[in-house]
């Protein structure tokens, strides 16, 4: 976990340990973030975008040498304000093991939890708005053949739902998110392999790759 502010850095830590994770190493800048990511190879690395040394994107500059030297480890990002280019920059050409959230949803305790441990899975968490803001402002793209509910279910997977949570968000059945997440995957070309990885395909897409 970390993040300068002493108080979010401790406060995220308790949350993680009472909902069962341990939490290797904490750290107040980015040279001690990678020192300790070198020396505990954790599942997961929670991290603020602005840290010392330099306090401007220190911790995104981390966060994507993390994902460049230790590819096993997932990065989650914490972001004080919406700047969907931090993220693009983070995800670069794979968008597994990565999230990016702002600090307010660290308020939803469960939510919170819940996207730390898709990310250290393996899966994504990109925050609602940041998705929003992509989907409104993408150029002329693969996405436009979509429908707008395909394009609200594509939304949802970016956010790292799962077939279900999408199901119970747009109250459509199993087999009618199944139906559009197919679709999605048809219309966006994407080769025939693991459903799992056609979702971080389709993640990409959205992104703008």
């Amino acid at each position: 976990m970390a993040d300068d502010n002493a108080l979010l850095r401790e406060g995220i830590a308790s949350l993680l340990q009472d909902a069962g994770h341990q939490v290797v190493g904490r750290s107040g800048d980015a040279d001690d973030l990678l020192l300790k990511v070198r020396s505990y190879s954790p599942d997961v690395a929670i991290v603020d975008v602005r840290m010392p040394p330099g306090n401007a994107d220190d911790g995104l500059v981390a966060a994507a040498e993390i994902r460049r030297t230790y590819p096993a480890v997932g990065v989650l990002v914490l972001s004080q304000h919406l700047e969907p280019a931090y993220m693009l920059e983070l995800v670069g050409d794979d968008a597994s093991g990565v999230g990016y959230l702002l600090k307010d949803r660290v308020r939803d305790v469960t939510e919170f939890v819940d996207a730390v441990e898709r990310v250290a899975a393996g899966g994504t968490a990109f925050d609602p708005e940041v998705v929003k803001s992509l989907v409104g402002g993408h150029r002329r793209s693969v996405l436009d053949d979509l429908t707008e509910r395909e394009r609200d279910v594509l939304s949802l997977i970016a956010e790292g739902r799962s077939n279900r949570a999408i199901g119970a968000q747009l109250y459509l059945s199993s087999r009618a998110v199944e139906r559009h997440v197919q679709a999605i995957f048809q219309k966006l070309h994407l080769p025939d392999s693991s459903d799992d990885n056609r979702r971080v395909l389709a993640v990409l897409a959205l992104l703008g790759h």
